[in-house]
């Protein structure tokens, strides 16, 4: 009987401190799913020159914020299209500002001179940044308006040339 009594404190104790253990890392496993009319999450990581950068040195600009990465082809396919859709509109009060999950810092600053992208770049790869946002999948994009509330949340890749995503830009602007 001494036995069953021993067992049961033991597994008491355990069920205890599982319980304790949940109650302090449970704000640590928040799960983040930012959409559009919420406030876009601030940041701030490091350029390729180590210049800061933040979501907040854009406030009162139109912000296209790209989370992406070089190993991932859809990223790659729609970086042209990216870059176009800065310069076509960067002298309006618009930017693209992309955030790259790669590890690797020589393949992204390669990436970045070989592809000639134009816009402002820093890399995130630990991911703290896309985490905040929800972002899981790449490419994943948020046009955030210049008071810093997402307008438009875009899951995967896209044409941003497309007259659609072009108009509604032109209107916002």
């Amino acid at each position: 009987m001494a036995r069953v009594g021993r067992e049961t404190v033991v597994y008491g104790l355990a069920l205890a401190l599982a319980a304790v253990m949940v109650y302090r890392v449970q704000g640590y496993l928040r799960v983040y799913d930012v959409q559009a009319g919420d406030s876009a999450p601030g940041f701030s990581l490091e350029d390729e020159q180590g210049i800061g950068v933040s979501l907040d040195d854009y406030r009162g600009k139109l912000v296209l914020l790209n989370f992406w990465a070089t190993w991932c082809p859809p990223c790659v396919q729609e970086m042209p299209s990216l870059n176009a859709t800065y310069e076509g509109f960067r002298d309006d009060g618009f930017v693209v500002l992309g955030i790259s999950v790669d590890e690797d810092e020589a393949q992204y600053s390669d990436f970045l001179r070989a592809a000639g992208v134009t816009f402002p770049t820093a890399r995130d790869p630990e991911r703290f940044v896309s985490t905040r946002y929800g972002t899981l999948k790449y490419p994943e994009s948020y046009l955030i308006s210049r008071d810093g509330k997402v307008l438009r949340k875009y899951v995967g890749p896209e044409e941003w040339r497309r007259p659609e995503i072009a108009n509604y830009i032109r209107s916002v602007l």
